[in-house]
């Protein structure tokens, strides 16, 4: 080796060393209900980028379809926030009803199914006129929200009636109601059948839509049984149906399932209260934001290991990923 080149390899290792790490390819919004405020953080690196300044309490969060608007529920100020994900600018403030908790979007992106928690009902708002079109009476303490990938059917989940709600998102008609696990938290639907999470009961319950049966419950607790606390908190799968996950809260932990067997396949450390989950673009990555430790874990689907935590100050409770 020449002597010019030897000198040269130490200072690039040094650059290499002190350079920072590559930003991904998006960004992760994280809620956070006691700030009152949206953290944005780079979800390769989980560098901060900035805030989004929201209502009071903001907890539930959504992409639109397309990926390029990001919906707010801000609890306390009864009101839905629609934020430009590329210029972090609030774009619109919707009247959402009482006390949103969780939404879901419409396939067609053109509508917004509320709980409203305190309320006991589910509002439909139209994003294009701005106003609520139909509400519909649920059980008590509505929080979880789902909608079927044709867009015809719409999930509430009642916490304090531990019911899952389903509504005909054509008309608002309340179809059915069926008792699941104890304070149902999530609905979503994953190779055609529904899953409802339930938080106190630590199980999901795997429903055929058609029937309105259910089919298969998956029980965390048995599944842990060395930890005090196995919970069902949000559910997410991958795009193409064979991953499927769940925030296991004061478990601390993210369980994945396979979605063919129900199997728990692994499991991977979170901080604590893990509430809220979210998948990358790419579905490479998961992050998991936990409140009580006030932080998110960021987790490499790909090598199945935790990359690392972004500690905020606040409470964190919602995330969602969105392309840069």
């Amino acid at each position: 080796m020449k002597a010019g080149l030897r000198a040269v390899l130490p200072v690039l290792a040094l650059l290499a060393a002190c350079s920072p790490e590559r930003k991904g390819d998006d960004l992760v919004f994280v809620s956070d209900e006691e700030a009152n405020v949206v953290h944005v953080i780079d979800g390769a690196s989980g560098a901060k980028e900035g805030d989004l300044v929201t209502g009071a309490r903001p907890r539930g969060l959504a992409l639109s379809p397309d990926g390029r608007t990001l919906y707010v529920a801000a609890s306390n100020a009864n009101r839905i926030e629609a934020w430009d994900v590329a210029g972090r600018h609030r774009l619109h403030v919707y009247d959402s009803g009482s006390d949103p908790e969780r939404f879901a979007v419409s396939p067609d992106g053109h509508t917004l199914y509320i709980a409203n928690e305190d309320h006991s009902a589910v509002s439909f708002l139209d994003l294009a006129s701005g106003r609520i079109t139909r509400e519909v009476k649920v059980g008590p303490e509505p929080e979880g929200m789902g909608v079927s990938p044709d867009g015809r059917l719409v999930i509430a989940t009642s916490e304090a009636a531990s019911t899952a709600h389903f509504i005909d998102a054509a008309t608002g008609r309340l179809i059915d109601s069926i008792i699941v696990g104890s304070r149902p938290r999530d609905a979503l639907f994953v190779g055609g059948k529904l899953w409802v999470s339930s938080e106190q009961r630590g199980t999901i319950s795997i429903i055929d839509p058609v029937s309105r049966r259910i089919a298969s419950v998956i029980d965390l607790v048995a599944a842990f049984p060395d930890l005090d606390s196995a919970q069902a908190v949000e559910l997410k799968a991958t795009r193409d149906g064979k991953r499927a996950f769940v925030a296991m809260g004061r478990g601390n932990q993210v369980a994945e399932i396979d979605p063919a067997s129900f199997r728990i396949v692994r499991s991977f450390p979170t901080g604590t209260r893990n509430w809220g989950i979210a998948l990358s673009p790419d579905d490479g990555r998961l992050y998991a934001a936990s409140g009580l430790s006030g932080d998110v874990t960021i987790i490499d689907l790909k090598a199945n290991r935790v990359l690392r935590r972004v500690t905020f100050k606040g409470r964190p409770w919602g995330v969602v990923a969105a392309r840069r």
